[in-house]
């Protein structure tokens, strides 16, 4: 039987913690889970500690200085004091379904799988954040891929560079992943990137482990939307998203440098940087960079920023 660590880290999740814990106390397969609690300014402490009482697989940890130091930290932190053969993540305002692990039971009684992901649903916790996640993704019931698919299939499928359209993001919520493929290729999620670390850790680990779908026509796990949902806070496009998405690309270009990749993913992963570099430049400047980049390679124009953004917006 799968010996799993289930890892949550918790920022001002009073409100949605206990759901999201409760969901994945029942499994059988679930040895523990571990809250990472990251200073809070609500009762999201207050609710770890009563949790912890209450459920012997119930484990919480602070950071050592008790400060607030990020999700991606928390989840760093989270897979240092995890003891489980598995290791899979939830965020604290989402929960999981009771068929969470049921593809997890027969996929890894193959050696040669060190993850599992699967399809996540959409509850829409409030209007607003309704509206708000309406108005920036594609109202979509489920977040998940287009097709079956393992092995380097996936990490270029994430990349854009399979010859079908391969969808979405795989949601962190839906991944188990062998906690011996993640220590062995040393994987952990960068501390500096305060959102899309769980992006970067996903096509990384793509790379480096080989991955396999599990359940992508119905949901495993939900993802609550709410008000104090970060990513539907940022304009698409405007300066906060093109230094987010830079950080992005930029962490994903440095660790690309030190890989064996191949030609195409190599070159996809400098142009995306390249253009979100050139989206941080303003004015005249701006321009000539991004004539010079243009005719040193076109296909800088068929990148995720867009170069027609109105820069009196910037």
């Amino acid at each position: 039987m799968l010996d799993i660590s289930v890892i949550i880290p918790v920022y001002n999740a009073s409100e949605f913690l206990e759901k999201s814990v409760l969901s994945a106390i029942p499994f059988e397969e679930v040895k523990e889970v571990i809250l990472v609690e990251d200073k809070s300014t609500d009762h999201s402490l207050e609710i770890c500690r009563r949790l912890a009482d209450e459920y012997s697989k119930v484990k919480l940890f602070q950071h050592p200085d008790k400060e607030n130091h990020g999700a991606a930290a928390s989840r760093n932190l989270g897979i240092e004091k995890s003891s489980g053969s598995f290791i899979t993540f939830l965020d604290a305002d989402d929960y999981y379904l009771p068929n969470r692990f049921d593809a997890e039971k027969k996929i890894f009684d193959d050696p040669k799988i060190d993850g599992v992901f699967g399809a996540i649903g959409i509850e829409y916790l409030t209007e607003k954040g309704k509206q708000e996640f309406q108005s920036k993704f594609s109202d979509n019931s489920l977040t998940t891929v287009n097709y079956p698919a393992e092995g380097k299939e996936i990490f270029r499928g994430l990349l854009g560079l399979t010859p079908k359209t391969f969808g979405t993001f795989f949601h962190l919520n839906t991944l188990t992943i062998r906690r011996s493929a993640i220590d062995k290729h040393h994987l952990r999620f960068n501390e500096i990137l305060r959102v899309h670390q769980d992006s970067d850790f996903i096509i990384k680990l793509a790379f480096h482990c080989y991955l396999k779908s599990g359940i992508i026509d119905q949901a495993i796990a939900v993802r609550g939307i709410h008000d104090d949902n970060r990513i539907t806070k940022i304009v698409k496009y405007s300066p906060q998203y093109n230094q987010r998405q830079h950080l992005f690309w930029n962490s994903l270009y440095d660790w690309s440098k030190l890989q064996p990749l191949d030609t195409e993913a190599a070159q996809h992963i400098t142009l995306q940087k390249k253009a979100f570099e050139l989206s941080l430049k303003k004015g005249f400047s701006k321009t000539v960079s991004l004539l010079l980049a243009t005719v040193k390679n076109p296909n800088i124009l068929r990148t995720k920023y867009r170069f027609t953004y109105s820069h009196e917006a910037e």
